[in-house]
């Protein structure tokens, strides 16, 4: 069984897309709403967060975990791994911030946008990626409103445009627009009604090697930027508002067949 981790439910993008590529394996989806989004979270806390719901799927039964969240790719995929699956052992952790790269580059003329949480764009991960595949400029902006925004189910509102158009402004340049947070595609109609670029998602394709292999684009990247553990304690995993979602490779109605077609980017 396959785990896929997210903050909230953005990850649910990455979830369909991966049920739609592996369709013969079962899945199970945390999402921790409770304490989401993360992105203005600091790296200790994220760590600890990270570290309970990553447990929590291995005790569920789940070998190979999927983290959906770009924050937890950028800020913690790197702890996890070396943590949870290091040589040796049976369990694999994934990202999805590099092969988001990988895609930004490929579509790119030279110039990709980054639109992302905090965390993320202070992690400066994307840039550090882009810069090992090709001389492309890269502009970040940070827009932490947004995935508050999705979670609250506003993502068709007046509101949503207004702050999509806000943060947007001084991207005017850019060639490609990369969603770098799994809450972001729900706001896709948005973000192509507001600029002229071409406007990609971190979800994965059926063409995305996400690698975790010791050496691997990813695994050097968060070794740059790993931090050192602290002795800090975050506050649990609340039940009532964590998402645990199973599904079947047996299902003839996977549960997204009733989702928004906004979902389906």
């Amino acid at each position: 069984m396959i785990g896929v981790y997210d903050s909230g439910f953005g990850g649910l993008t990455v979830l369909r897309r991966l049920r739609h590529t592996l369709p013969s394996r079962d899945f199970l989806y945390l999402g921790d709403s409770g304490r989401g989004p993360y992105g203005g979270r600091d790296v200790h806390t994220i760590l600890d967060f990270s570290e309970q719901c990553v447990e929590r799927l291995f005790e569920e039964g789940c070998n190979l975990v999927v983290a959906a969240c770009n924050t937890v790719s950028c800020v913690a995929l790197r702890h996890l791994q070396l943590r949870y699956a290091g040589p040796g052992s049976p369990r694999r952790i994934l990202g999805v911030t590099i092969p988001a790269a990988q895609i930004a580059v490929a579509s790119s003329a030279g110039h990709v946008g980054i639109i992302a949480t905090h965390r993320t764009i202070a992690s400066n991960t994307f840039v550090v990626e882009i810069a090992e595949l090709g001389a492309h400029r890269v502009t970040q902006r940070a827009a932490p409103l947004r995935a508050p925004l999705v979670e609250q189910g506003w993502e068709s509102t007046d509101i949503a445009r207004l702050i999509v158009e806000r943060y947007l402004k001084g991207l005017e340049g850019v060639d490609t627009l990369l969603l770098g947070c799994t809450h972001y595609p729900l706001l896709m109609k948005a973000f192509e009604a507001a600029t002229t670029a071409k406007v990609l998602v971190s979800i994965p394709r059926r063409s995305w090697p996400i690698d975790s292999r010791p050496g691997s684009s990813a695994t050097r990247a968060s070794t740059r930027r790993g931090p050192a553990r602290c002795g800090c304690s975050a506050p649990a995993i609340r039940p009532r508002f964590t998402s645990m979602l199973r599904v079947s490779s047996a299902r003839s109605s996977p549960p997204w067949a009733t989702w928004p077609k906004s979902w389906a980017t």
